[in-house]
């Protein structure tokens, strides 16, 4: 595991009020970093000011650190990078937590500036949590580890050691980070976890409530199938733990035919992920 111990460094949290900025703040608070945090919103600065931490001017911080981490939406992450980036010191890092504004084109330039990305892989469902605060800990950054994939746009060793110790320390307790590049970072983050991933889980939420509601099935019968098959069809799709039956690969075949389109692969074209990003970041399109 990566040393988060840097002393000499000056950490900056941009959004530090914020439900992501107070992760990653948490975690920063713990550790040997000189941490700034900055916070425009009045409920924002409370929430700083209610866990004891001091609030750092924007411009003030940005020009101390030596790393910056925006924690801020990414619809205005644009406009709050154009911002900070003029007024950073030379060889800085700018850490942004997702990839859609870097994939983008939006984030402010300059040569002087490294710009790394680096999004949560939160705990895996296959995790062997050991207490009841690691299960507790479904979304990661508090007891249960996780791995974290991180793009960083040059090939530099150095300040991607750097950036490794600032991201295992802000997503703490961090098993591995993986370096991909920006676009692949974007595939991962929306098209394969969001688009696919979060979008099956939330179609289970809605197939639940059809079996339940339409069907009428009891709910807690109906509730605790679901939850236990999910565990085995994970297991089993992405594991091979073991082998689906035959009469279940019938029933998976009539699914497929029934629910996913033939052409679904087209969400992974470089074309459609464009869009769907220019969708998120409410942009008319991306300016890479």
């Amino acid at each position: 595991m990566t040393d988060t111990t840097a002393p000499a460094l000056t950490v900056a949290v941009i959004g530090a009020g914020g439900k992501m900025g107070t992760r990653v703040s948490n975690n920063l608070a713990k550790s040997d970093y000189h941490t700034l945090y900055s916070e425009n919103s009045a409920a924002g600065q409370e929430a700083i000011k209610a866990l004891g931490r001091e609030i750092t001017p924007t411009d003030q911080a940005v020009q101390a650190a030596d790393v910056v981490i925006l924690a801020v939406p990414d619809v205005v992450l644009g406009k709050v990078s154009e911002a900070v980036v003029p007024r950073l010191k030379s060889g800085a890092i700018l850490l942004t937590l997702d990839p859609a504004a870097a994939y983008a084109g939006l984030l402010a330039q300059r040569d002087d500036v490294h710009y790394a990305v680096a999004h949560p892989c939160h705990p895996s469902v296959f995790l062997e949590r050991t207490s009841k605060e690691e299960w507790d800990d479904t979304f990661g950054g508090i007891a249960a580890p996780q791995e974290v994939v991180a793009a960083l746009e040059e090939d530099d060793d150095e300040i991607r050691a750097i950036a490794e110790a600032v991201i295992s320390t802000i997503y703490a307790p961090v098993i591995a980070v993986h370096w991909v590049t920006v676009k692949q970072l974007a595939v991962l983050e929306p098209t394969l976890v969001e688009t696919i991933a979060c979008m099956i889980g939330d179609f289970l939420h809605e197939a639940l409530e059809e079996t339940v509601n339409t069907v009428g099935v009891p709910r807690e019968a109906a509730r605790a199938i679901l939850w236990g098959h999910t565990w085995i069809a994970l297991t089993n799709g992405l594991r091979g733990s073991n082998p689906f039956s035959d009469a279940c690969h019938i029933a998976m075949g009539y699914g497929r035919e029934s629910i996913i389109k033939d052409d679904w692969k087209k969400i992974f074209d470089d074309s459609e992920l464009d869009s769907v990003i220019a969708k998120m970041l409410k942009i008319d399109a991306v300016r890479r």
